[in-house]
């Protein structure tokens, strides 16, 4: 809306400079910053921490520079730093902090701070796993914290019902007990899930051709049979959610810094 109508976007109605994208793993989080670059139409620039990160001594800092020097060239833009945890965690608390990693998250807030003073339609989009471990002025310039949550019962059906569509003439892939067993899953966990009962057809196709003596040229081999019902409950025996340990942490974080929608 700042793009379309940057009229009405000054003053205190200025745009928000700074977002956090925060949840479990494999939620989608960088996904979503995917997203945002192609509907936006913004410049978008993807950093990560080997990105910024000079074992030369002032290049980190001058690296960081630039790309913000860059960022406000073409803007409007994005800045996307994935897993920002990794650059900018808490200064100054672990003795072993180096200066050079001390000077460099410096730098990285003093440019965040330079965006929200200025006019330029420059927007920071973060990502992190690990948002508990973020420094304080780095919270505050990130001023709009967003959940990236695990996915709901309508969602996980619906991820289902696109990676394992129904075969002609079978109408048995168990969706509701899918949804039921896959609770605390993350987006990437019911992939693998998916890929996993997907293999099964494969795995006995190939045992039955290496079975035979003679090699089968590639245009006359047989096509993989249907995913079976056994095929998905050992795949759901396999494959364990990764992301549930934690999701308590992402609630109450959420509760005590998150950006709510007011209905």
């Amino acid at each position: 809306m700042p793009i379309k109508y940057p009229k009405y976007f000054t003053g205190l109605l200025s745009p928000w400079k700074g977002i956090l994208l925060f949840g479990p793993p494999g939620t989608g989080k960088t996904m979503l910053a995917k997203a945002v670059a192609t509907e936006c139409k913004t410049t978008f620039f993807n950093i990560s921490a080997s990105s910024v990160v000079s074992k030369w001594r002032g290049d980190s800092e001058k690296l960081v520079k630039v790309l913000f020097e860059l960022a406000r060239h073409h803007a409007p833009s994005t800045v996307f730093i994935d897993e920002i945890d990794s650059v900018i965690s808490h200064r100054g608390e672990a003795r072993s902090e180096h200066e050079a990693s001390r000077r460099l998250k410096t730098e990285l807030l003093i440019q965040m701070d330079g965006l929200s003073r200025s006019n330029e339609l420059v927007f920071v989009l973060a990502a992190t796993n690990l948002p508990w471990e973020l420094d304080a002025a780095m919270l505050r310039r990130l001023e709009k914290r967003i959940l990236v949550p695990l996915p709901d019962p309508e969602a996980r059906r619906a991820m289902f019902e696109e990676l394992l569509p129904l075969a002609p003439g079978n109408d048995k892939v168990p969706y509701d007990i899918l949804v039921e067993k896959t609770e605390g899953y993350s987006g990437s966990d019911i992939r693998l899930v998916c890929k996993e009962a997907a293999m099964q057809p494969l795995r006995r196709l190939v045992t039955v051709l290496e079975q035979k003596e003679e090699v089968i040229p590639e245009d006359e081999l047989p096509p993989v049979g249907p995913i079976e019902i056994e095929d998905i409950e050992l795949s759901l025996k396999n494959t364990r959610p990764s992301a549930h340990l934690h999701a308590h942490r992402y609630q109450k974080f959420n509760e005590d810094y998150g950006s709510h929608l007011i209905q």
